[in-house]
């Protein structure tokens, strides 16, 4: 799905002249490659504070306390997505609520949000999925009505800007009170094991979370939160560091791919292809998927595995379903949209090497099973 020594062969000189500086200078805790790779990301993201941490469920649950939920506090997200985002909420012991989401872009639904709101409702998490912004507009515009946090889980987009009503592009995991990325290896933005990071223009809130990332200390060995120990080593920030130059690269080569298996695919009745914006930069394609209808998506991912072309399904039960999220809260019929999805739901591999030859080999397969 993803190649990455294809990717380190082009940079390996980069890459590995920034780790053997850490190496030699011994600094593999907060030295200067993590506070370059901050300064460097604030740069990029345009946002006031980076908090480097250990990775991207960290910077979720971070986000969180930094903003001080409570147990109880009811934080509003989507069905359809990674177990990270309700996983963190459970944890926190506030009360997830899943809601569904839009057919077309696959985030979270605007109206499934406005339905789902109590008294008791603190937060909503918006999942840029498969590297497509969420509507952030719409988002913003029902935590500024009832008084709401946004958290924006910025997981799969690092790099996709948002256009919002007026024409300004912001990058998305920076619009809402505070976002949350991560840097898992096959991200757009990967290190070479674990790391995260979290966003935030709020000046007061990034010194809480400051604090919070390292066992709850602003002076050594005094406690003034209560805090975790989620930090970034040197090495990946090395890494990190390396790459980031690159990134809007990566993203392009992406875009690029995705354009040309939407072409092949275009207008094929059993292939539902993910929109292509010419005009802005919204979606990464962290994940290029498929929706396949009125045919038998199972068979079609057995068929490309057959021809030794990676494939899956993200994701095959959504969370509602999910024997660790299960509540009597939830319907099926709350869930249209997420129980089509998982039925037709497939991603293709796409990442920054992606070749000409290799994409018509899997475009031609995918197609050849529908012929036959």
């Amino acid at each position: 799905m993803v190649d990455l020594k294809s990717q380190y062969e082009k940079i390996k000189e980069t890459v590995n002249a920034s780790i053997q500086t850490v190496l030699d200078t011994n600094t593999y805790i907060n030295g200067p490659e993590v506070y370059a790779f901050q300064k460097n990301l604030e740069t990029y993201m345009g946002v006031k504070h980076v908090i480097p941490c250990a990775n991207g469920t960290d910077a979720l649950q971070i986000a969180m306390m930094g903003l001080g939920l409570q147990p109880g506090d009811e934080v509003i997200t989507a069905d359809f997505t990674f177990a990270a985002t309700v996983e963190v909420i459970a944890l926190l012991q506030l009360t997830p609520v899943l809601v569904d989401v839009d057919l077309v872009n696959m985030n979270i639904s605007i109206d499934a949000i406005k339905k789902a709101i109590t008294p008791k409702t603190k937060a909503i998490v918006p999942v840029h999925l498969f590297g497509r912004a969420a509507n952030l507009d719409a988002i913003m515009d029902i935590a500024n009505e009832h008084n709401l946090f946004v958290i924006e889980d910025n997981a799969q987009a690092i790099g996709a800007n948002f256009t919002n009503r007026k024409g300004e592009k912001t990058k998305v995991g920076t619009i809402g009170h505070v976002g949350s990325t991560s840097f898992f290896p096959s991200k757009n933005l990967g290190c070479y094991g674990d790391g995260g990071a979290i966003f935030t223009n709020d000046d007061a809130l990034a010194h809480t979370i400051r604090g919070i990332v390292n066992h709850g200390m602003y002076v050594r060995y005094h406690h003034d939160v209560v805090g975790v120990n989620s930090r970034l080593d040197s090495i990946q920030a090395a890494v990190l560091n390396a790459k980031l130059p690159l990134l809007d690269q990566y993203n392009s080569a992406r875009q690029n791919a995705a354009r040309k298996y939407s072409a092949a695919f275009e207008g094929h009745e059993n292939i539902i292809a993910p929109m292509i914006c010419d005009v802005c930069d919204c979606h990464v394609f962290h994940q290029y998927t498929l929706r396949i209808v009125n045919a038998n998506r199972d068979a079609l991912m057995q068929h490309l595995l057959d021809h030794e072309i990676p494939c899956a399904i993200y994701y095959p039960i959504p969370l509602h379903s999910q024997k660790a999220y299960k509540d009597s809260r939830y319907k099926e019929e709350d869930f249209p949209v997420t129980n089509q999805l998982i039925q037709e739901v497939i991603s293709l591999p796409m990442h920054t090497e992606l070749e000409d030859d290799q994409i018509s080999f899997i475009t031609k397969t995918v197609l050849d099973f529908f012929n036959k």
